[in-house]
């Protein structure tokens, strides 16, 4: 258990506390609730890197952190009528089809490594921005109308963008081309 990994689970247990205070429309406490995690979440990925404690339990548990973070402020957000729901679908169907998509690939003996794409990246980035801004909207009672709407259209773009960039990838794996292999007609000659 690495210094990395202690921050990261720290961080998955804060997220409790942050949807307790966006029920009880504690903005504030969300809001900063919200920044502690993305700073824990830069300080471990500098500690990993920094000291090379870098480790297989961090590569999954980083981005579980992430994801439920993101997942149950956005879907708090979404019944709390502060994003649209059909963002919220959107969002929470695409991780779910991901997670699908590797369960069945274990299940079938052809694990996928997942790699974050660069649209990924820049979903996850518009989305932590989204939720950061709508918190801080709520906390500090301000209204940044033109930022808010385009960034819940653009969230849902790269939302889409993202799963079907990851379903291309995950097709390809599935069939054989992901890997460099080549079909069994192909290897006898046939």
């Amino acid at each position: 258990m690495t210094i990395p990994n202690m921050i990261t689970i720290m961080r998955m247990l804060l997220v409790p506390a942050v949807v307790l205070a966006m029920l009880q429309a504690r903005w504030d406490w969300a809001f900063a609730g919200f920044l502690v995690a993305g700073l824990s979440d830069g300080v471990d990925g500098f500690i990993a890197r920094r000291y090379q404690l870098s480790s297989r339990l961090g590569a999954y548990l980083d981005p579980m952190a992430d994801k439920l973070l993101l997942v149950s402020v956005f879907v708090v957000m979404g019944f709390a009528g502060e994003l649209p729901l059909w963002l919220v679908v959107t969002m929470v169907s695409r991780d779910g089809l991901i997670i699908c998509a590797v369960l069945l690939s274990s299940v079938m003996a052809h694990p996928v490594e997942m790699k974050p794409l660069f649209v990924s990246k820049a979903n996850t980035a518009v989305q932590i921005a989204l939720a950061a801004l709508v918190l801080g909207e709520l906390a500090f009672s301000v209204h940044l109308d033109p930022l808010r709407p385009a960034l819940i259209l653009l969230s849902g773009v790269l939302t889409v963008a993202s799963a079907a960039a990851y379903l291309v990838a995950w097709l390809r794996h599935m069939s054989g081309y992901g890997e460099g292999s080549q079909n069994s007609s192909s290897t006898t000659g046939t």
